[in-house]
């Protein structure tokens, strides 16, 4: 491999303790997560201690309220720290955003009891979360799910299947949507589920192409009870919890995104200053330093579109446009970089001796998850131009 070490990425960042936050970040990501993220990958490891370390860190609820035990950093800093982890291991990055976005619901709809009693340990104290919003036959239409919950005396009985979940079968608690009411969005209720409760068991990790350190499941409730102390918002307001979760959600895969393009233009730039041919380095050969330059101008471009988003979250605007924007475009990047990446490592870039192979494997299902980029693409039009006609 090329000895050239890429160059740290310059942040604009708004305050000092975020600046000695991102030093930790990348202290943690040169010790515990680079040197070994390719082995991990290649032999399916998911790294639990790591999690256990970027908790106790304070890494994992950066953008929530203090009070419970997370970070009070603005939505601009955790992206950025999310960017950070996701070049050294999208597998840590992309687990750091699901549990945040696993949080979300109870920090934003939940009752003061609620967040009191489960808040800090879910933000800070070791545990792991997982989403449940999709199905079998349920994913770009998520309002259709099946998985119900009956009321009974002072709890809810779950039934149903949840697909494609991201820590599945290692959670220690999960956002479950399902329905309570009538079918479409208006019948969707929000609950808190332990990881261990009775009832609830994974299926067999899916055999992804990439991300393989990562581990997604069907989760499959069969008559979970769960305490009416445990529902999150009001009954039937599930739907637009979780859409509201989305919208932040998008802009962590966005920001994952741009770290593995990130990654992958370092690689190439590294290579092609090292690897000689016809008697000089390959990059003095202006076709590929177009090619090179074309890749940093697409990371450049997504990582100003997802802070713009970020930046007006973080002032109480309204950014779901923005934040669809800003994954539409920063996970076609991350496709689009990573296969140059290869494409400049030639054949060594189809070995797994290289790294851009596995970072061309794992921006694909960046194009996929929390909404595909077609789906983002609605939400966009939408905006523009309105509903569509029926």
């Amino acid at each position: 491999m090329p000895d050239r070490a890429p160059q740290q990425v310059e942040r604009r960042l708004p305050t000092e303790e975020s600046r000695q936050l991102l030093t930790l970040v990348r202290d943690i990501v040169a010790r515990e997560i680079a040197p070994k993220a390719a082995d991990e990958e290649e032999a399916g490891h998911f790294p639990r201690e790591l999690f256990s370390l970027l908790s106790a860190s304070g890494l994992l609820g950066l953008a929530y309220d203090s009070a419970f035990g997370g970070g009070d950093q603005p939505y601009e800093v955790y992206l950025q720290v999310l960017e950070e982890l996701a070049a050294a291991r999208l597998t840590v990055g992309l687990g750091v955003s699901v549990h945040s976005l696993a949080c979300h619901a109870l920090a934003g709809f939940g009752t003061e009891e609620q967040k009191k009693a489960h808040l800090p340990a879910m933000l800070s104290g070791g545990l792991l979360g997982a989403y449940c919003l999709s199905e079998p036959a349920s994913g770009s239409d998520a309002a259709s799910l099946h998985t119900r919950a009956v009321k009974d005396g002072d709890d809810w009985v779950l039934t149903g299947t949840k697909a494609w979940i991201t820590h599945g079968g290692i959670a220690d608690f999960c956002t479950v949507l399902a329905r309570t009411g009538v079918d479409g969005p208006r019948g969707i209720t929000a609950f808190l589920v332990p990881g261990d409760a009775e009832g609830l068991n994974a299926a067999a990790p899916e055999r992804k192409m990439g991300m393989k350190g990562s581990p997604t499941a069907q989760l499959n409730f069969d008559g979970v009870r769960v305490p009416d102390a445990r529902r999150i918002g009001e009954e039937g307001q599930g739907f637009a919890i979780a859409l509201s979760a989305l919208d932040s959600g998008r802009l962590g895969i966005a920001a994952c995104a741009i770290g593995v393009a990130q990654a992958a233009l370092d690689e190439a730039v590294a290579y092609a200053t090292d690897r000689r041919q016809f008697g000089r380095p390959i990059a003095d050969f202006q076709g590929l330093r177009f090619l090179l330059a074309d890749m940093a101008t697409q990371i450049e471009a997504g990582r100003a579109l997802y802070l713009e988003a970020a930046r007006l979250r973080d002032a109480g605007q309204p950014f779901s446009r923005q934040a669809a924007m800003a994954k539409l475009f920063c996970t076609d990047a991350a496709m689009r970089v990573t296969i140059d990446a290869v494409q400049v490592l030639g054949g060594y870039g189809y070995t797994r001796d290289f790294p851009v192979e596995r970072l061309m494997r794992e921006a694909k299902v960046l194009q996929i998850v929390e909404g595909t980029n077609q789906i983002q693409r609605m939400v966009i039009a939408r905006h523009l131009a309105g509903p569509e006609s029926h």
